[in-house]
């Protein structure tokens, strides 16, 4: 496990318990004490844990991970349902991504398709998003249009809302959009941490003429606080061949079809 590894799991651990001690960290992560000190001190330093006498507690802002220490968790899922879910989308599309490391991944294999790299004069692929990471990631692509919608900023997901997204958009059309969730599960559908984000989120896939939710299946069967929506806003749930076969039927029965990307180390 190498330190950004480290961290991450740190950090999900401290998501789970609130507060955990450096020797027990050291014991569940398998380091040296002197290792997990560093490693609280690195992440008290930005803020992301509050350091205490022999332990660390989770930040009181920090309810959930930053987007940049979530990007290696389920890598090889995320990148089979960014592969399954960029095979919907054709040139000259209007395309819907919310925030997420899902989402994210989504952008960065639209980006390296070929048919949208294409020099010409005009844009091949139009990208519609309210975060900050994905419209970074892709703004010197300049074969790709990028919208962003504005609004106020998360720090913990890169995301922007409130009413200055909303009225962005309010003025637009999307051919696909794909939302990420927190949580998805068959009655309460897809779920996030975040009551403005869901809203956000709701809003981009009722703009779009179908909208996707795409989630690794470690999301499979949680259930977050704000409800985005289930088959009442999506047609279709993108996720990894973990999800079992029975959870994949009742979601059919609700009405969203599930595609299941198997991930390249399974073939």
């Amino acid at each position: 496990m190498n330190r950004h590894e480290r961290m991450n799991a740190l950090l999900e651990l401290l998501g789970e318990r609130g507060r955990v001690e450096v020797e027990e960290a050291a014991s569940r992560l398998e380091v040296s004490a002197a290792t997990m000190r560093r490693d609280m001190d690195a992440l008290a330093d930005q803020q992301l844990l509050t350091r205490t006498r022999g332990g660390a507690v989770l930040s009181s802002v920090a309810y959930d991970l930053p987007i940049r220490y979530k990007q290696a968790h389920h890598a090889a899922e995320k990148e089979a349902v960014a592969q399954a879910a960029a095979k919907l989308v054709e040139r000259g599309d209007v395309v819907g991504l919310s925030g997420g490391t899902t989402t994210t991944e989504i952008a960065r294999v639209l980006a390296t398709r070929p048919e949208f790299a294409e020099a010409g004069p005009q844009p091949h692929l139009t990208i519609v998003t309210n975060s900050l990471n994905i419209a970074n990631e892709l703004a010197v692509r300049p074969q790709i249009k990028i919208v962003l919608t504005g609004g106020v900023a998360h720090s913990r997901s890169f995301e922007l809302v409130g009413p200055f997204s909303e009225l962005v958009l309010q003025q637009i059309s999307v051919d696909i959009a794909f939302i990420g969730a927190n949580g998805m599960e068959p009655v309460m559908g897809a779920t996030v941490h975040d009551e403005a984000e869901a809203r956000i989120n709701r809003l981009m896939a009722e703009r779009a003429r179908r909208a996707v939710v795409v989630a690794d299946s470690s999301k499979i069967g949680a259930r977050c606080f704000a409800r985005v929506g289930g088959a009442d806003v999506f047609d279709t749930l993108i996720t990894d061949s973990g999800v079992r076969d029975s959870v994949r039927r009742e979601f059919g029965e609700r009405g969203l079809r599930v595609v299941a990307a198997r991930p390249a180390a399974d073939d």
